[in-house]
This record gives C-alpha cells, sequence and structure tokens, in this order.
C-alpha cells in the first residue's frame, strides 16, 4: 500500500467515524427523534464509530509516516460514550421485557 493511498484512507475513515459518531451522540442527546429502535441504532452507530476509529488507527501507525492518531482517537472516545449511553437505555429495555 503506497504512502498517499494509506494516508487517504486513514483520512476517510477517521472522519466517517467522527460522523458517525456525531450522529449517535445527537441520537443520545435527543432520543425522540427515533422513538421505534432508537438504543438499537445508537448501538450500531457507536460500534460503527468504533470499528471506523481503530482501523484508522491500525492503518495509521502501519502505513503512515509520522501518523497523529488524535482525530481517530477523539473519534474511538466518542465511540465508547454513544455505546455507553445507548447502552444503557437498551440494558434498560431489555431488563423492562424480561420483567413481563
Amino acid at each position: 500500500m503506497s504512502a498517499d493511498t494509506a494516508h487517504r484512507s486513514v483520512r476517510i475513515l477517521t472522519w466517517a467515524g467522527i460522523a458517525t459518531g456525531v450522529v449517535g451522540g445527537l441520537l443520545v442527546a435527543f432520543p425522540n427523534v427515533l422513538p421505534v429502535g432508537g438504543p438499537w441504532v445508537q448501538l450500531g452507530l457507536g460500534i460503527a464509530t468504533l470499528v471506523l476509529a481503530f482501523r484508522a488507527r491500525s492503518m495509521g501507525i502501519a502505513h503512515v509516516e509520522g501518523f497523529d492518531g488524535r482525530l481517530s482517537l477523539f473519534a474511538a472516545l466518542l465511540g465508547f460514550l454513544v455505546v455507553f449511553f445507548a447502552g444503557q437505555v437498551a440494558f434498560g429495555i431489555l431488563v423492562d421485557v424480561a420483567n413481563t
């Protein structure tokens, strides 16, 4: 893989991770936007954010000279926050279903 291709791929993965994290964060902040299946969509976006961010980090560390992974680290932290808060809501739903 050439350095230019790796740099472009890292940039795309990082910004896609940030975008999915922001959308997931907005859905966590405004849960009424998706009344049906909201926590599951939020969990999916959080997991997608983590996958994209860590893929960008691993590719950047391996193939980009002088890689500065602060943006991909920010995307990963954003993904962890989305998964944490969406997971709490999803777990509550599962407990409510189990208790009925």
